[in-house]
């Protein structure tokens, strides 16, 4: 009888969320602009309302965004992207795989739907106004999870591969290697980005910071080709041989990069 009871209740406090899906997927495909569908998630999700109910009302809405997202819908995706944290904002997944939506997919929809064929100073437009709507999302994510390195890691890929911004992503994939929860290879893809801009210098200082806090029996860790890669600066960079990095024994059986 509870079982029934809950099914009851959810049904009744999720009415307004279905309501607000209908609209979104019937939003006409030419408005992609946010001001559209910030009228819909104007409505308000009441997180007073769904109560208890926030996690499934979430759940409920991503399963409709992951529909619409296939169907190639950019509305009523770039409205469900948002409503989905407006449902639940703690869940980290629905952040990260909604800016990755906005910044990748969407442009893509937006190209097909434009032409492939158009100037390429129109291209580079569509691609750095979802690149921006989407670093946007990821800003609002960094509210609710502040101190998270996944945004960081995300805030800096959207900065190389979709605005091909190697400084803005160097900046990010600082900000995630210096993070509490900071994954060893934001480190390394940090000092890699140094060196593609050439500022090989900072890139040595570094990895000759980083190598020290490595665990060596910690496969994911890398010590040795965080070393590999401090050699090669050195030869380089001409590093005379007493001021080179002091490694430890295994400096010998370091493997290559």
């Amino acid at each position: 009888m509870i079982f029934f009871s809950t099914l009851l209740a959810a049904g009744t406090v999720l009415q307004p969320v279905k309501s607000w899906v209908i609209r979104a997927e019937g939003m006409p495909r030419a408005a992609v602009r946010a001001d559209n569908f910030s009228a819909i998630a104007g409505q308000g999700i009441s997180v007073a309302l769904l109560g208890g109910f926030r996690a499934l009302a979430a759940d409920l809405l991503w399963l409709q965004t992951y529909r619409v997202w296939t169907e190639e819908n950019l509305p009523a995706t770039q409205a469900l992207v948002r409503l989905v944290t407006l449902a639940d904002e703690r869940p980290l997944c629905f952040w990260l795989h909604g800016a990755r939506m906005i910044a990748y997919d969407m442009a893509q929809w937006r190209l097909a739907d434009d032409g492939r064929g158009a100037p390429a100073e129109a291209r580079r437009r569509i691609s750095e106004e979802q690149a921006a709507a989407a670093l946007q999302r990821l800003e609002e994510a960094r509210h609710h999870h502040p101190h998270r390195a996944a945004i960081c890691v995300e805030m800096a890929n959207i900065h190389l591969y979709a605005r091909k911004d190697l400084a803005a992503a160097a900046r990010w994939y600082r900000e995630a290697a210096e993070a509490p929860d900071a994954p060893y290879y934001a480190g390394r893809i940090y000092a890699e980005l140094l060196k593609r801009q050439g500022r090989y210098p900072e890139a040595y200082v570094w990895l000759r910071n980083l190598h020290p806090g490595l665990p060596a029996d910690d496969e994911q860790a890398m010590s040795g080709v965080v070393l590999a890669r401090i050699r090669e600066l050195e030869r380089y960079l001409e590093v005379a041989e007493k001021e080179r990095y002091a490694a430890p024994m295994i400096d010998a059986k370091a493997p290559r990069p």
